[in-house]
């Protein structure tokens, strides 16, 4: 099982979306329900806490036990899920920063749980994107990271908006804002 994933220029990107973005979604519902897939170090969970989400309506969710045992010690609802396997509410916010990396052979295998999305990078984010409309209540949001290293991401039913972008010598990092076209299907 690998270490749990430290936060880096892919959690930092995510963390100055949510930082513009979250207050709004508070001003309009005051018990917003919040859920982090991938929850590693809990640092996410830390940002949205401060910026006025309560404890008691954030959950986080990891794939990686010693990451959620961690997300606990810091006083956070944290289970043990793949995906959404464990997950049976609505939240308003979800993010996720998934491991949007292509298979690399040469990659040791200890931490490709945490980098690797499938074959082409996209696999993993194409799972999440598929479960994640069940999960999501009227008028919630979805913030997603993305890669341009991963090939393939299937975005159908959602509405999509490019809103934060990082730019690195071999890569550019997204973040996405996704609701879904037709709320009312999913009351």
């Amino acid at each position: 099982m690998p270490e749990i994933y430290a936060p880096d220029d892919d959690s930092f990107l995510m963390a100055e979306v949510l930082k513009k973005r979250i207050q709004a979604i508070i001003s309009k519902k005051n018990e917003a329900k919040f859920l982090e897939i991938g929850c590693g170090s809990g640092f996410l969970l830390e940002i949205v806490f401060k910026l006025g989400i309560k404890k008691e309506n954030i959950l986080g969710a990891d794939i990686n036990e010693k990451a959620v045992a961690y997300c606990k010690k810091l006083g956070f609802n944290s289970i043990t899920s793949d995906l959404f396997s464990s997950i049976s509410d609505k939240f308003d916010v979800i993010i996720f920063n998934p491991p949007y990396l292509p298979e690399d052979e040469r990659e040791p295998k200890d931490s490709r749980l945490e980098t690797t999305g499938g074959k082409k990078g996209s696999e993993i984010t194409n799972r999440f994107l598929s479960q994640a409309k069940s999960h999501l209540s009227k008028n919630g949001k979805i913030f997603l990271l993305a890669s341009s290293l991963a090939k393939g991401l299937d975005f159908a039913g959602y509405k999509k908006r490019k809103i934060s972008e990082k730019k690195f010598f071999f890569e550019k990092l997204w973040v996405f804002e996704l609701s879904i076209e037709n709320n009312n299907a999913y009351k």
